[in-house]
C-alpha cells in the first residue's frame, strides 16, 4: 500500500468538483452553479504540471443583476534547476518504497523457512516423548515378563526372595516413569496443536512411522564443508542481504541531503485565458470578452540559512556509518550461526552413531543377563540394571536421532539452503560452489574478507 501511495505521487491526479445556489434579496433573485476539473503530474525531472478549467454560471430570476457564463482556463509548470532538479533526488520516495517492498518479501520468505523449522522441530520433539512413552510401557512390560519368571524362579528355591521385591520395586518404578512420560507428552501434544492454531482438544494422531523413516535413512556425513556453509550463508542469507541494501539506501539518503545544501533556481510558466458571455437585461445584448494572460518567472533562493538542512545531512552520514557496522555485525552473525548449526551437526552424527551402537549392545546385555539369571548363575539386580541401561540407552538412541534431525534443518536454514514448497514442506535447495558472487559490491568484499 505504501508503494501504491507513493507511485501515486508520480501519476496524474486528477481534481474536479461542483456546486451550486439560490440568492436572494429585496432586489434580485438569482440561480447559479460553479465547477471545475483539472489534474496535477509531477514529472521525474522534478518538473510540476498542473492545469485546470473552472466555469461559473448564473441566471437572474428578478432583479437588475446580469447572469451569464464565464470560464477561466489555467495552466503551469515549474522546473527547479538546481535544488530538487537531479532525478535520483526527485524519485528517492519511490525508489525507497520499492527497495521497501523488496525487503518485506525478503522478510517474509526468511520467516517462512524460520517458521518451518520451528514446526517441524516441534514436531519431533513431540515424536520423541511418544517414544519415550513406548519405551517407557515397554519397560513395564519387560519387568513385568522378567517378575513373572523370577517368581517361578523363586518359589523353585533357585532365587531368593528379596530380589523378588527388588524386581517388584523396579516395576513400581518403571509404572511411574511411565505416568510421567504419558503426561509430558500429552502438554507437549496439547503445545504444538495450539502451535497448529488448533484447539487442544483437536483430535488426530501424529506420523508415528516419521522415527521409522529416519532411522531408515540412516546418518550420513554431511556432504558439505564448515567453510563451504558459511560462504553460502553469506552470499544468499536473505536478512544479511537486507542489511546491505540498508547501506545502499543510507548512501543514497547523503546523497539527498546533499542536494538540499544547494540553491534554489526555478522557473516558473503560467498561462491562462478568461472566456465569458454576459447578457444585459436592459438591452438584451450579449457580450463575448477574451483575455489571454502568459507570464515567465525565475526564482532564485541563495542557501543562506541551511542549518536544517545541515543537520539533516551529518544525520545521514551517521546513519551511513551505522548501516556498515550493522551489515559487519550481522555478516559475524550469521557465520557464526552457520559454524554453530554445523558444529551442532557434526555431533550430532557421531552420538548417534554412538549411541546407536551402546542401544545394540544393551539388548544383547540384557539378554545374556536373563539367561544367566535363569540357570541362577547371575543375581537379579544384574539383570533390573541390564533392563534399566536398555530403557536408557532406547531414549537416548532416539533424543539423538531428533537432535540430529533438528540440526540438519538448522544448517540448512542458517545456511540459506533451506527452501520451501507453496504445500509448505520443505526441501534443499542445490547451491553450486562456484555460485556466482552478489552484485552487491558490500556483499563481495565481506565474502572475501571471510
Amino acid at each position: 500500500m505504501n508503494l501504491r501511495l507513493t507511485r501515486h505521487q508520480f501519476e496524474t491526479r486528477f481534481f474536479g468538483g461542483l456546486g451550486g445556489g439560490y440568492a436572494k434579496d429585496w432586489n434580485d433573485e438569482v440561480v447559479s452553479t460553479e465547477g471545475s476539473f483539472g489534474f496535477n503530474r509531477l514529472l521525474a525531472t522534478g518538473t510540476a504540471i498542473s492545469a485546470g478549467v473552472a466555469s461559473t454560471w448564473s441566471r437572474v430570476l428578478l432583479g437588475n443583476m446580469q447572469g451569464g457564463w464565464a470560464s477561466v482556463l489555467t495552466a503551469s509548470v515549474a522546473q527547479p534547476l538546481l535544488r530538487g532538479s537531479d532525478r535520483r533526488v526527485v524519485l528517492e520516495n519511490l525508489t525507497q518504497a520499492e527497495r521497501d517492498t523488496l525487503y518485506q518479501v525478503r522478510s517474509f520468505n526468511r520467516f517462512r523457512k524460520t517458521f518451518v523449522v520451528s514446526v517441524i522441530t516441534q514436531y519431533y520433539q513431540v515424536l520423541k516423548l511418544f517414544d519415550a512413552v513406548k519405551n517407557a510401557e515397554q519397560n513395564y512390560i519387560a519387568l513385568e515378563w522378567l517378575y513373572e519368571r523370577s517368581e517361578k524362579l523363586a518359589n523353585a528355591g533357585r532365587l531368593p526372595k528379596y530380589e523378588l521385591g527388588q524386581i517388584r520395586q523396579s516395576m513400581l518404578q518403571a509404572s511411574d516413569a511411565q505416568i510421567q512420560a504419558e503426561k509430558e507428552y500429552k502438554l507437549a501434544f496439547d503445545l504444538f496443536k495450539m502451535t497448529l492454531s488448533l484447539p487442544p482438544t483437536a483430535d488426530f494422531q501424529l506420523d508415528q512411522s516419521e522415527l521409522k523413516a529416519l532411522k531408515a535413512a540412516g546418518i550420513p556425513e554431511p556432504d558439505f564443508s564448515e567453510t563451504e556453509g558459511v560462504e553460502a550463508g553469506l552470499r544468499h542469507r536473505l536478512d544479511l542481504a537486507n542489511s546491505a541494501d540498508a547501506i545502499i539506501d543510507a548512501e543514497r539518503k547523503v546523497y539527498v541531503a546533499l542536494d538540499s545544501l544547494r540553491a534554489e533556481v526555478n522557473v516558473v510558466g503560467t498561462a491562462g485565458a478568461v472566456v465569458s458571455k454576459q447578457t444585459d437585461p436592459a438591452s438584451h445584448v450579449t457580450l463575448k470578452p477574451l483575455r489571454d494572460e502568459y507570464s515567465l518567472a525565475i526564482e532564485f533562493g541563495l542557501p543562506l540559512d541551511r542549518v536544517a538542512e545541515q543537520s539533516v545531512y551529518r544525520t545521514a552520514l551517521i546513519t551511513l556509518s551505522q548501516r556498515h557496522r550493522e551489515y559487519e555485525r550481522m555478516a559475524d552473525t550469521v557465520a557464526l550461526e552457520v559454524r554453530q548449526a554445523y558444529t551442532d551437526l557434526t555431533e550430532a552424527t557421531r552420538r548417534y552413531e554412538v549411541l546407536s551402537e551402546g542401544l545394540k549392545l544393551a539388548e544383547k546385555r540384557f539378554r545374556e543377563a536373563f539367561l544367566l539369571l535363569q540357570y541362577g548363575r547371575l543375581s537379579s539386580r544384574r539383570v533390573l540394571n541390564a533392563q534399566q541401561d536398555l530403557f536408557d540407552a532406547q531414549n537416548e538412541s532416539t533424543k539423538a536421532l531428533v537432535a540430529y534431525a533438528i540440526a540438519t534443518l538448522n544448517f540448512y536454514c542458517n545456511s540459506e539452503v533451506l527452501g520451501v514448497r507453496p504445500d509448505g514442506m520443505w526441501e534443499r535447495v542445490s547451491v553450486a560452489k562456484t555460485a556466482a558472487r552478489s552484485s552487491d559490491p558490500v556483499r563481495n568484499e565481506r565474502l572475501s574478507e571471510k
